[in-house]
């Protein structure tokens, strides 16, 4: 019996992902890098994803980057931190930036190094996130010849981030826009500038529906390959399984209690200030397992009977009213979404389990 709390991932699910993610991509010509991020890099994950013939594998922190292989390319998902400019051209190949001042810093790591580090220049496209605003075109020239000007620096490409803070949709006009200001940078300083990155999962609906503007090529990819969902609007893409991961954790008390709680309000230990439906007496049940570990908002019990009232740092809260056959010491599935899984592996204290991937023959 695995310790709980549990994550578990099915390897089977996500090969099946992968390869439907990838066949798609081919058909179109554009290249995907998988984050593994979400899954600290899990390398039984990471060798999954390779089997099924990933070419590129991105993640936002040096830890993770180290522990991937380096037979593959590894993009640098997080702007250059000055700290940790070394280690970003030590473990990755490619890296996404912004800022003039920490590309001459992987410039002068890269010498150091006697190492080449390709650059992807980001472009903010309008959801405020990291890049350089797309109008600026001046700064966005800068940029790009800093990159030049660096022995150890290749620039590889240029790309944007979308959905992420302002929840700015891609669409094809603004990715032609990316397109356009790719071209410009060619015919400016006579490169090739082979790389287009057009986003993130949110850009596989155009992909899947061939409306993604010609010119982009590649996209970075973790939630929809993890749990087969459009982050558009949170929709289950049909072609992808949402079952790849389920979270595990045991009933630690179930008791029969007032569903409304009694005495003068105030704010729970987050500081939030809470309502309370009365919905008469309940059965409730606790669950080894906190906002720590998990996303309580973002979790699907696979039981449609139980329903998950809320979280404290170390404790969920379910209604088990209407699945009164759970009692103490039973252990209950949930559906994590992309907050949730997020948690679970980034927490020390939910072991992670996996369901040993079958030999899979590659989708005609």
């Amino acid at each position: 019996m695995n310790k709980m709390p549990m994550v578990q991932a099915d390897l089977n699910l996500l090969d099946h992902n992968a390869r439907v993610l990838l066949k798609a991509a081919k058909r179109h010509g554009v290249q995907l890098a998988f984050v593994t991020k979400c899954v600290c890099a899990d390398p039984r994950i990471v060798n999954t994803l390779m089997a099924a013939g990933v070419t590129m594998l991105a993640d936002a922190r040096v830890e993770n980057l180290k522990k991937l292989s380096a037979g593959l390319p590894r993009l640098c998902l997080r702007l250059a931190d000055p700290a940790q400019a070394h280690q970003v051209v030590r473990h990755s190949e490619y890296s996404l930036q912004s800022e003039v001042a920490a590309i001459r810093m992987l410039g002068r790591a890269a010498r150091r190094q006697n190492r080449q580090h390709k650059v992807i220049l980001m472009i903010d496209l309008g959801d405020l996130r990291e890049g350089i605003f797309y109008q600026n075109t001046e700064l966005i020239h800068q940029a790009a010849e800093a990159v030049l000007r660096e022995e150890g620096l290749v620039l590889e490409g240029i790309g944007t981030n979308l959905t992420c803070f302002g929840g700015i949709l891609p669409t094809q006009k603004n990715l032609g826009v990316l397109v356009d200001i790719a071209e410009d940078l060619r015919n400016t300083f006579n490169i090739p500038l082979p790389l287009v990155s057009g986003g993130n999962s949110s850009s596989l609906q155009l992909l899947f529906e061939g409306r993604l503007p010609r010119g982009i090529n590649h996209l970075r990819i973790g939630e929809a390959l993890l749990l087969g969902t459009n982050t558009v609007d949170g929709s289950p893409f049909p072609q992808l399984s949402q079952q790849a991961f389920t979270q595990y954790a045991a009933l630690i008390e179930t008791q029969n209690k007032p569903s409304k709680p009694i005495g003068e309000t105030g704010p729970n230990a987050f500081g939030e200030m809470v309502e309370f439906e009365d919905k008469g007496p309940m059965r409730r049940g606790i669950l080894a397992i906190g906002r720590q570990d998990t996303d309580p908002e973002r979790l699907a019990p696979l039981d449609e009977e139980v329903s998950v009232l809320s979280g404290s740092s170390d404790h969920l809260l379910v209604d088990l009213s209407r699945a009164p056959q759970y009692h103490t010491g039973d252990v209950l599935g949930f559906t994590p979404g992309y907050g949730a899984l997020l948690r679970a592996y980034t927490s020390k204290y939910v072991s992670k389990s996996v369901i040993e991937q079958e030999k899979q023959e590659a989708d005609e």
